[in-house]
């Protein structure tokens, strides 16, 4: 049952504001693929060729098709909305400072960090990175609102 069907349904596993201390962390990995871009590049309807066609990008500065930074920014999303805090985190901010290109085949690890809590709306603010083999390629700051047990 869905929590509008059923008052008393359970949330899922997350972590409530109340338990949430500065310096807890979680990541989360995934090796870029082909068929990876070619799909976010579907969905999102971002074909810019340095994407998707081998040719143009190796008359780029990266010299080979990249990755998407909005794909790889949604790792980051994953962790907020399944890991740290976890099921009914609300996005509410996101900033992203861009380092580097993620290539197909790099595996790339979106960490979060929590930086600070603000009790009376019930955010978190969060440290937001995505690395691959240790080099920062995305950094940035994120505030996430969380469900409190009262």
């Amino acid at each position: 049952m869905t929590a509008e069907n059923n008052a008393t349904a359970e949330r899922p596993s997350g972590t409530y504001f109340e338990d949430l201390v500065v310096g807890q962390s979680a990541t989360f990995s995934k090796t870029v693929t082909d068929a990876d871009i070619v799909l976010f590049a579907g969905v999102s309807g971002d074909t810019n060729p340095v994407h998707l066609d081998a040719e143009y990008a190796a008359g780029t500065m990266f010299k080979t098709r990249i990755a998407h930074g909005m794909l790889s920014a949604g790792f980051i999303s994953t962790v907020i909305g399944t890991k740290l805090p976890g099921p009914g985190a609300i996005y509410v901010g996101q900033t992203l400072k861009f380092k580097a290109p993620v290539r197909i085949g790099d595996t790339v690890t979106a960490r979060v960090e929590v930086t600070g809590l603000v009790a009376e709306k019930k955010f978190v603010t969060m440290k937001t990175q995505c690395l691959v083999g240790g080099k920062v390629v995305i950094d940035g700051e994120a505030t996430v609102m969380v469900p409190s047990r009262s």
